[in-house]
């Protein structure tokens, strides 16, 4: 019997589960010493993917006397996810029970070089903690605000938002104990691996999101390509593809919706860049800075105080790299506020800057005063299934002449072009005109007329979830003003123009 013909008999045995215990001896020894029998057990595999690059990589370390773990007998009675084997082979995905082990068998020879640099910071804004530019050190790093650029040495592109911990292990395993990720993965870094507490994200060739809360589960989000999703202990294994999102729980997985929005990517991150170097910032905390001198302000939040409102919600990277805005993501996330008193607003100015993951329905709830059905003039204002803004006021009625579908005043434009972005929504109220007028990103949409328009109320109010069945909020809100007068068309634009994280556009 030739060697390849040896080796190849070891391999299929092993994956029978019928190896003596001197085959799986002999199959261990030639896995740590020769690289050609390593590329001989990809070809078996026929998995030209995550394993190439890691057991290629092999060769490079020299240390080849490390101690190796031992193979197991593994019989190959497993259950295999039917989307794997429609594309795979079923004989192929029976070898997953193994392959946990012989990466830890062909990866594992050497310890971690403490010293050695596995990616290059190309930038990092409002990141206190890293260069914004060269080597990034080996450790963990802790980055409480802002974002930060990575390439690695085999090119993949990484973005990291924070609040996040994170460490590289090797060029090709990044672990991460919690927050949020963006990779690019080109061919040469095929493998790169994302670890987490709840689990694994094995890149095949992608561009994928990894988001870990924490103390939470790892939500893993494919957005081009196919990523290996692995439980922890290896027992659990799924293959995503374009569009599919998962969570890896502990000792269970959670099909998601996509949250594509919800990660910056490395073009936004060029945008932001650029904004902040032609002096962007600064413009806002001045445009900032005067609205809150507005004799008829009632309430402006910039999210940025340790004194939080009470609720359900994630806090997260704002609008400016290193700024701080509140993120819902599940149905029953909202924060509570109570603003504007026990008094009537004749004219009303509400704003914000959100960005939106998800639109359509159910309502995507941007503020709801919690008397609505009690007192005419209570406000609800959201993004309704039609992903058009609306602004209802409780006892309100339309004018004849109005066009609107549902009985509220909407606005005309979609604000779906903006899904993923930082979008600047603003409604202004006046019940003397009886008028309702929309702004999306600083220009003027539409006005309605009303034919009853009481005075608006606020008080008691959320933001996100109001009604557990048709009321929530997907994504992030930063900046929100409520002002007791009605802005004018070229207040809102300026409003627009000085707080657009993007610059001139």
């Amino acid at each position: 019997m030739t060697d390849n013909s040896k080796f190849d008999s070891w391999v299929q045995r092993y994956v029978d589960g019928q190896a003596t215990s001197e085959e799986v001896r002999q199959l261990t020894e030639q896995l740590r010493c020769s690289e050609q029998s390593r590329q001989r057990f990809i070809e078996l595999m026929n998995l030209d993917s995550a394993l190439h690059a890691t057991l290629v990589d092999a060769d490079r370390h020299p240390d080849h006397n490390a101690a190796v773990p031992e193979l197991r007998h593994v019989s190959r009675s497993i259950e295999i996810d039917s989307t794997w084997s429609s594309r795979f082979g079923r004989r192929t995905f029976a070898l997953l029970a193994v392959l946990g082990v012989l990466l830890v068998l062909v990866a594992g020879w050497w310890p971690m070089s403490s010293g050695e640099n596995f990616a290059t910071v190309r930038s990092a804004e409002g990141v206190a903690e890293l260069p914004n530019a060269g080597p990034l050190p080996a450790g963990w790093h802790e980055v409480k605000a802002g974002m930060v650029e990575l390439v690695t040495t085999r090119h993949a592109e990484i973005v990291i938002e924070a609040p996040a911990r994170f460490r590289f292990e090797s060029a090709q395993q990044l672990r991460l104990d919690y927050g949020r990720l963006v990779a690019k993965v080109p061919p040469a870094a095929q493998g790169f691996t994302v670890l987490t507490p709840t689990g694994d994200a094995i890149d095949l060739g992608t561009n994928f999101g990894v988001d870990v809360a924490r103390g939470g589960d790892a939500e893993i989000h494919v957005f081009q390509g196919a990523v290996i999703a692995q439980g922890n202990g290896g027992t659990r294994h799924r293959n995503l593809k374009d569009g599919e999102a998962l969570q890896l729980s502990m000792h269970t997985d959670r099909e998601l919706a996509l949250r594509t929005t919800a990660f910056i990517q490395s073009e936004e991150v060029a945008l932001l860049h650029a904004a902040l170097a032609a002096g962007q910032h600064n413009q806002s905390q001045a445009a900032f800075t005067q609205l809150k001198q507005d004799p008829a302000l009632i309430a402006l939040l910039d999210f940025e105080s340790g004194d939080l409102p009470a609720g359900t919600y994630r806090m997260v990277q704002g609008r400016w790299p290193g700024s701080r805005a509140p993120e819902f993501v599940n149905q029953g996330d909202h924060m509570q506020l109570d603003v504007g008193g026990d008094r009537d607003w004749p004219q009303l100015t509400m704003a914000a800057w959100v960005r939106l993951d998800q639109l359509g329905a159910p309502y995507q709830s941007l503020l709801h005063t919690d008397g609505w059905n009690s007192t005419p003039g209570q406000v609800h204002w959201m993004v309704t299934s039609h992903t058009t803004m609306r602004l209802a006021l409780y006892g309100n009625t339309l004018s004849p002449e109005s066009i609107e579908r549902e009985h509220f005043p909407d606005s005309r434009t979609s604000v779906l072009p903006e899904q993923g972005r930082w979008a600047h929504l603003a409604a202004v109220y006046d019940s003397d005109r009886k008028t309702v007028r929309f702004y999306l990103n600083g220009k003027f949409d539409s006005e309605t007329r009303q034919e009853i328009a009481h005075p608006a109320r606020l008080g008691s109010a959320q933001i996100g979830n109001w009604d557990l069945h048709d009321r929530k909020l997907s994504g992030r809100i930063d900046e929100l003003i409520l002002l007791g007068r009605a802005m004018s068309d070229a207040e809102i634009e300026a409003l627009f123009i000085a707080g657009n994280p993007y610059g001139k556009l």
